[in-house]
């Protein structure tokens, strides 16, 4: 796997993945870091209101993620800590000054013995019980005061090393987030605001198929969720355009029993056996094995419908990244997150992602 490396992109557009092996052992030719300018490595864990020893695999993959710097000296790697199932001890180790710094401390040193480059904090959700999680009202603002810790000792850490270390969140793009969240705070705060611009419709939630991740509302779905509505929603909550990196899937949700009207689209529908699916799995088992691709020029987003299985697939493809890059350089956005590198071992849609980054231009 290779691309062939163009003229750079804006110093200021970020093309970000999560890489999250789920205890495989990393070979260095499954990752391209000739594309990549972050890494995100899920998960860290966390223990006792501390960053965990990682296991001997963990270790061993971080070790591949950094030598990957020699393919490209500007590539950076950071530890992702948290994640839907991970954020359990979150609430507490915000609760405290004293438990902050602890928690602190215990990033900088597992940065320092691993040679990383920052850290990613993937709180799902602070104020909201998320999996189950503990949570408290004080969330709210302990999160502020977290991050202010963290980017404190950030910045020690460039005055007495000279080395920068990257603090970035996992966002979720609701309002509810907004809501249990200091964005202006947090925007000051952060480098990157990675938006998770999807799973805006789910088949164990939503009784009517719809897009997962539209760059547009379709004024025809029945819900207003957008990648769009929650750029907007995110800026008018104070966090600069330019800190916003645009998250995408790299994997597609399925609806079964659904009829065939509109191709699918907007029409009621049941989780299938098996609602989500990786883009590897799209490329190789739908696409061209009864499955016809559509395109909503509303949402500007990709779709897929069987008429024999009566399924309905809602997925990104490289016209809608491609399409949402376009969108990241009109509104001067920071880059383009995607979740996860593994979900698209071709590397397809990483290229296409790469290459209209590094075509266009912003206006």
């Amino acid at each position: 796997m290779g691309i062939a490396v163009q003229a750079q992109a804006p110093p200021d557009l970020v093309l970000a993945g999560y890489v999250f092996p789920r205890g495989a052992v990393l070979t260095p030719d499954q990752i391209d870091g000739r594309a990549l300018m972050r890494i995100n490595f899920a998960f860290v864990a966390l223990r006792d209101g501390r960053l965990a020893t990682p296991s001997s695999t963990d270790a061993q993959n971080l070790a591949v993620l950094t030598a990957l710097r020699k393919q490209n000296p500007s590539l950076t790697v950071l530890i992702s800590v948290g994640g839907w199932l991970g954020s359990g001890e979150f609430s507490d180790i915000a609760m405290t000054a004293q438990s902050r710094s602890i928690f602190a401390g215990s990033v900088m040193d597992f940065l320092k013995r691993y040679d990383l480059d920052g850290l990613d904090v993937d709180w799902e959700y602070p104020g909201q019980a998320g999996a189950g999680h503990p949570f408290r009202a004080q969330d709210k603002r302990n999160f502020s005061l977290l991050l202010k810790e963290l980017r404190n000792e950030f910045n020690l850490e460039e005055k007495t090393s000279g080395r920068r270390l990257v603090l970035t969140v996992a966002a979720g793009a609701s309002d509810d987030y907004l809501a249990h969240t200091e964005m202006n705070e947090v925007g000051r705060l952060v480098d990157a605001v990675n938006l998770m611009a999807y799973d805006y419709s789910f088949p164990s939630i939503d009784a009517t198929t719809s897009h997962s991740a539209p760059l547009f509302t379709d004024l025809s779905s029945p819900k207003s969720d957008s990648a769009d509505a929650s750029v907007r929603a995110f800026e008018q909550a104070g966090v600069p355009a330019h800190k916003i990196v645009l998250g995408v899937p790299f994997y597609g949700h399925v609806w079964g029993k659904v009829p065939d009207q509109d191709h699918g689209l907007f029409q009621p529908g049941k989780p299938a056996a098996g609602d989500f699916v990786p883009y590897s799995a799209i490329q190789e088992t739908m696409i061209g094995h009864g499955f016809t691709r559509y395109w909503d020029a509303a949402a500007s987003a990709a779709y897929l419908y069987s008429v024999e299985k009566q399924e309905f697939v809602s997925y990104e493809d490289p016209e809608s990244l491609t399409t949402k890059c376009n969108y990241v350089q009109a509104h001067k956005l920071g880059g383009v997150m995607f979740w996860e590198y593994m979900d698209d071992p071709s590397g397809t849609l990483v290229h296409a992602i790469y290459d209209a980054l590094h075509t266009a231009t912003r206006p």
